[in-house]
């Protein structure tokens, strides 16, 4: 249907229209996922925000190998040979897709809100921390929170305040980030002390998530940081390709503390609902035993150049490896497209132990309380 896309009672009509199209054609399963989905993080998450970003030293993946497995084998600003994690977390709570970038819809209030309304939108960007002091300048980190106030004003612009926050409360708030900020730390010449680094990022996190929760989210899905110590990268940096203890060390710690602050809050902030991810807890177990995921490479990027894959980004001229899905890692830092699936998969509906208190699907059929 052609849509014009307005502020005003021309947008509303065009919503109900649709709403009302999709309920005769989607099946019931379908009908009950969350209205929305609303994603915040780095590049395992991004689909494409940093694709608008100036800058020659902003992180893209807008170049061939990057997106060789998607529909159409094109680049779309996801760092992966095709689906992402948000991708796949999305197509669990019954989406397509992760929703598109912000940066994409930005331009146009009408097409923000359309979007924002039915499917959601994604704020994630590559190199993004916690802290802003994390690779500033070329990445979108507490502005994310800032472009999504930005959107919900949009949103009550058009529909008022009490059914945008009906929708919001219904919705899932993807979180994903973290990693970026322990790369930074351990390479600084002059680190810090581990406990004052800590205090940073989880008051940084307490704050964005209250800060969401004022503005009406309720359903956080939450990703711990994983075994950044394992990345390609940093394993290409050790003369036997080992992982680096110390930086798995620091992820383990801060996703110690991670645990008990979501639990916190969920105790005084009314009506808030999460489920925490174990990435960390995940990984180590495809590193544990490799063959129960179907994989045969664990350790190189299947995308890349040098030892291990890990000397290089992965560039157009970059020589892929043979079977793509049995690699763990697509380039020097990020999952595979496999990797992803399997990851959300855990997360939304798999073992226990990688998600608390509830799973992802429980938190998107949860009924507040």
């Amino acid at each position: 249907m052609g849509c014009k896309f307005g502020m005003g009672d021309g947008l509303v009509l065009c919503l109900l229209v649709v709403a009302s199209m999709q309920a005769l054609v989607l099946p019931v399963v379908a009908r009950r996922r969350p209205p929305a989905m609303f994603v915040f993080g780095d590049s395992t998450l991004d689909v494409g925000n940093n694709n608008y970003l100036p800058g020659k030293d902003v992180a893209r993946a807008n170049r061939w190998h990057y997106g060789i497995d998607f529909p159409g084998g094109v680049p779309t600003g996801r760092f992966s040979n095709g689906y992402n994690t948000a991708d796949y977390v999305a197509k669990g709570m019954g989406f397509v897709s992760s929703p598109p970038p912000y940066l994409s819809l930005a331009p146009s209030s009408g097409l923000l809100v359309l979007t924002a309304l039915t499917t959601g939108v994604s704020y994630a960007s590559g190199d993004a921390g916690i802290l802003d002091s994390t690779n500033p300048g070329k990445t979108i980190s507490s502005r994310q929170v800032q472009y999504f106030k930005a959107t919900k004003s949009k949103m009550s612009s058009t529909l008022g305040s009490r059914a945008v926050n009906a929708t919001l409360s219904r919705s899932i708030f993807l979180i994903g980030v973290g990693s970026n900020d322990m790369f930074v730390f351990a390479a600084a010449a002059q680190q810090s002390d581990v406990a004052a680094f800590y205090a940073s990022l989880l008051s940084n996190y307490s704050a964005t998530i209250q800060v969401l929760h004022k503005l009406g989210a309720m359903k956080f899905a939450v990703i711990n940081v994983g075994m950044v110590g394992c990345v390609p990268r940093v394993c290409g940096l050790n003369a036997t390709g080992a992982c680096a203890g110390g930086m798995n060390d620091l992820a383990a710690g801060f996703d110690a503390a991670l645990a008990p602050l979501l639990a916190g809050l969920a105790a005084r902030l009314p009506g808030m609902a999460y489920s925490l991810a174990d990435s960390f807890g995940l990984t180590e177990d495809a590193f544990a035993d490799p063959a129960a995921s179907g994989y045969t490479n664990v350790a190189g990027a299947c995308c890349g150049g040098g030892r291990m894959g890990a000397e290089e980004d992965c560039l157009p001229g970059s020589t892929l490896c043979a079977d793509r899905g049995h690699y763990l890692f697509w380039d020097w830092v990020h999952p595979s497209q496999r990797a992803a699936m399997l990851t959300a998969k855990a997360f939304y509906d798999g073992p226990a132990r990688f998600t608390t208190p509830i799973s992802f699907k429980q938190l998107a059929h949860k009924i507040r309380e």
